[in-house]
């Protein structure tokens, strides 16, 4: 476990250019990284899983090529990488469903090595449909159900990465989950 403040001052170092903090960041993060990605696996059918390690590897790449990686924080940090994880899940599952249609072009990202279920898939473009939707009525809505379904942190830490108390968070979880299950379900179960 590093030092607090550790990981802030690297992602400072490295936002001023100092290329030497980025090798000295990711031993850092990449635990931390790992335990965000594992919290979204966990929810994966058994039989179909979408390797951590790939997620973590794609997500890093994509966090340290941002054009905009000025991360204020640890927390910053990790609030983003939930973010880009979730982005990395949908893009990989829409290649899934390019593929299942019998689309010629090839899978680029995760799909070399990591197996998701075409039902996955589905569930996933589902949910992020419906987070985008969520994102236009209530954007602090969408990021607290992002960081603790797609991030896997707890109530403290999505309070802190969005600056707002952890009721408030607990609130927005439980109003988030409710607007999306009502948006992703068929309008079929409540006609009878």
């Amino acid at each position: 476990m590093s030092p607090p403040g550790e990981i802030t001052g690297l992602l400072a170092d490295w936002s001023r250019g100092n290329e030497t903090a980025l090798d000295r960041l990711l031993p850092l993060v990449y635990d931390e990284l790992c335990r965000l990605a594992s919290a979204y696996m966990r929810k994966e059918r058994s039989d179909h899983t979408l390797q951590t390690t790939a997620l973590v590897h794609e997500a890093y790449l994509r966090l340290v090529d941002s054009p905009n990686s000025n991360y204020e924080t640890r927390t910053h940090f990790f609030a983003v990488a939930a973010q880009v994880m979730r982005h990395v899940l949908v893009d990989h599952a829409r290649a899934r469903k390019r593929a299942k249609r019998g689309a010629g072009a090839p899978a680029v990202t995760l799909s070399d090595v990591a197996l998701l279920s075409d039902d996955r898939a589905e569930e996933v473009l589902a949910v992020n449909s419906a987070l985008e939707k969520l994102s236009e009525v209530d954007q602090r809505k969408a990021r607290v159900f992002e960081l603790r379904y797609f991030g896997g942190m707890s109530v403290e830490e999505t309070a802190t990465a969005l600056e707002v108390s952890p009721v408030t968070v607990a609130r927005d979880w439980r109003m988030a989950k409710a607007w999306l299950r009502r948006a992703i379900e068929p309008d079929s179960q409540h006609a009878n």
